[in-house]
């Protein structure tokens, strides 16, 4: 009798996970957040590629990101019962503008988002990066949610742009609702291999979308875009890990050079960009939502500062902070020990307010906004 219950439990727990699975697997073939798989020419240019082996785009050097059952659930435990400190205990203050009749002139002018976000003025152009605006970097509304701003990022405020620039296809950087507001008033996207499958399923044209290679460039107009190497990763579902590319991005104009880390563990590639197209006037560098156990894929505060340096950056913003809470750090730990290693180096380093139109050489963004948060 004992044997024929479990036997019928052990059936309904099957049953239960094989419909479970069925209806992920389902949610996530109709769901449009989840992007597309690339096919036809964007899969070819992909296998064509010297970064694309064994059905995967690989790292320049071993990036292990594997993690063993007992430091998994170390980390989830520590997600979801120690994040007193993770997120801020006040609404962030913001200064955003409309920046719509806003002139773009020959010297940059950025605005912050928060995050990884940034519209970038240069040369007459305005470029929008990673513009993850929405409130949750994730596939589903309820999780991952940004942190409370004063006041709430306004899409339809953000002018018509000449072009976005995407770093890598996870959710807290190409995020799908602020796509489908945004792409009717983009010019053109530059993406790593790969991301336009994403784009086009959510209805941008294809000839509004160049992919590249690391090390490829192309130009906009006056300004030349290259796309250069990051110590990282990619997917956005079950089983498209490393489908599509991740990259960093060299933005060279008529007076200024700009570099955009995207998401990036610490290697030698940052001294090979910098010797190829350094020294740059300013450096937007990842330096939030590490951890030791994937320190590979994101760099560690003072290992930004590091990089900054290895590209030769006259002046540095940290970025990848201050917007969600993704690792189990303090919320204020990226900013306070980037600013610590940077007095130590005589590292340039500005902290500019979210929202604030600033250009990379004012010296007015010192102070430390976010204490008392």
């Amino acid at each position: 009798m004992i044997k024929k219950i479990l036997i019928r439990i052990g059936i309904g727990l099957l049953s239960l996970i094989i419909l479970l699975s069925i209806g992920i697997m389902a949610f996530m073939n109709i769901s449009p957040q989840f992007g597309a798989a690339p096919k036809g020419t964007y899969l070819k240019k992909i296998q064509q590629s010297e970064n694309y082996k064994d059905k995967q785009f690989q790292n320049l050097i071993p990036t292990s990101m594997d993690m063993d059952a007992k430091g998994m659930l170390r980390v989830m435990y520590n997600m979801t019962f120690k994040g007193n400190t993770r997120k801020p205990t006040k609404p962030l203050p913001v200064q955003f503008q409309n920046n719509s009749s806003q002139k773009a002139d020959s010297l940059s002018k950025l605005t912050w988002y928060g995050h990884s976000a940034v519209l970038l003025e240069i040369d007459g152009k305005k470029i929008l990066i990673d513009p993850m605006l929405g409130n949750a970097a994730s596939p589903v509304s309820f999780t991952t949610k940004r942190f409370d701003y004063e006041s709430p990022i306004d899409i339809d405020a953000i002018p018509v742009v000449d072009a976005v620039i995407l770093s890598h296809d996870h959710y807290d950087h190409l995020d799908y609702p602020s796509i489908i507001k945004l792409k009717d008033r983009v010019g053109h996207f530059y993406t790593p291999l790969g991301i336009g499958s994403h784009l086009q399923r959510w209805g941008v044209d294809a000839s509004k979308i160049t992919e590249l290679d690391w090390w490829e460039s192309t130009t906009l107009d006056d300004l030349q875009l290259v796309a250069t190497p990051a110590r990282h990763f990619s997917g956005r579902g079950l089983g498209d890990r490393n489908k599509t590319l991740w990259a960093s991005w060299v933005i060279i104009g008529e007076k200024e050079r700009i570099y955009f880390s995207g998401d990036s563990g610490y290697g030698p590639h940052f001294k090979q960009i910098g010797e190829r197209y350094g020294p740059f006037d300013f450096a937007m560098m990842e330096c939030g939502q590490y951890n030791e156990r994937w320190e590979a894929i994101h760099m560690m505060p003072e290992q930004t500062i590091q990089a900054s340096m290895d590209v030769k950056s006259k002046v540095m913003m940290p970025i990848h902070w201050s917007a969600f809470d993704l690792a189990l750090h303090v919320w204020t730990d990226p900013v306070e020990r980037a600013v610590k290693a940077a007095k130590i180096h005589e590292v340039n380093i500005i902290t500019p307010q979210i929202g604030r139109r600033f250009s990379p050489n004012d010296n007015l963004l010192h102070e430390h906004w976010w204490q008392g948060l």
